[in-house]
């Protein structure tokens, strides 16, 4: 991992957003988490690190379904719960 800025809670909020709008995927959010969180050089604050940790896995299947193991509605419902935690 370089020694890029960690991305700010606005940034995380914004691969939130724009994966219930459709304009990333679940695999671009995912391997995007998936990168931040394995690189131990940030210090993360407790709401940075909880989304982030919601984000990395975001594209697990769900078995039965075949769908997602958290579908849209979950995403919709994490992202109010981050929008609420920040406004904390």
């Amino acid at each position: 991992m370089d020694a890029r800025r960690q991305p700010s809670l606005d940034e995380v909020e914004e691969r939130f957003v724009a994966l219930a709008e459709g304009r990333l995927t679940r695999d671009e959010v995912d391997r995007w988490a998936a990168r931040w969180m394995a690189d131990d050089g940030h210090d993360w604050d407790d709401t940075s690190w909880w989304a982030l940790s919601l984000l990395h896995g975001i594209d697990l299947p769900a078995a039965e379904s075949g769908g997602y193991l958290h579908d849209d509605e979950q995403v919709r419902a994490w992202l109010a719960e981050l929008r609420k935690r920040r406004a904390m």
